[in-house]
């Protein structure tokens, strides 16, 4: 069974090991400059949520949102263990991320991701965002009225 609980200061190592090997994974080498809201997650999401799916007592997923406006939040850190994608478990972070979105009060989700990542775009769409535009090699999603799911 999953479960999909908030960030705890002990998940600090395993979900950001989670995260750098699926962006090495997709981009094939780790600019972990590129990176520094990954040293200190309970810090750098304060004021959002940070999420982590657990399997058994292993990190398995993450996912996470911050405010970017007064009726938007920014999805973001979305990243599901290599051997167990396309088993739901993005979808459960997901509808957890915007459950609680709703319940902070925010009405729309906006993401972005990387143009070439077709599988991560396929998703995004399959659960409902609209791309808004490209730009600089990364396509841009929005979801009106988080609270359809």
């Amino acid at each position: 069974m999953i479960k999909v609980l908030p960030f705890q200061p002990a998940d600090q190592a395993p979900a950001k090991a989670l995260i750098l090997d699926g962006l090495v994974e997709h981009w094939g080498f780790l600019d972990e400059g590129l990176n520094p809201d990954l040293d200190d997650i309970a810090t750098s999401y304060a004021d959002g949520i940070f999420l982590v799916a657990w399997q058994d007592d292993e990190i398995i997923g993450t996912g996470a949102f911050r405010p970017y406006s007064e009726k938007q939040v920014e999805i973001v850190r979305m990243s599901v263990k290599k051997d167990l994608r396309r088993r739901g478990i993005g979808r459960q972070i997901l509808d957890e991320l915007l459950r609680r979105a709703i319940k902070a009060g925010y009405e729309e989700a906006i993401l972005e991701t990387t143009e070439s990542w077709q599988d991560v775009i396929d998703f995004y769409l399959n659960y409902g965002f609209e791309i808004t535009h490209y730009a600089d090699g990364d396509v841009y999603f929005r979801k009106k009225s988080i609270s359809d799911e």
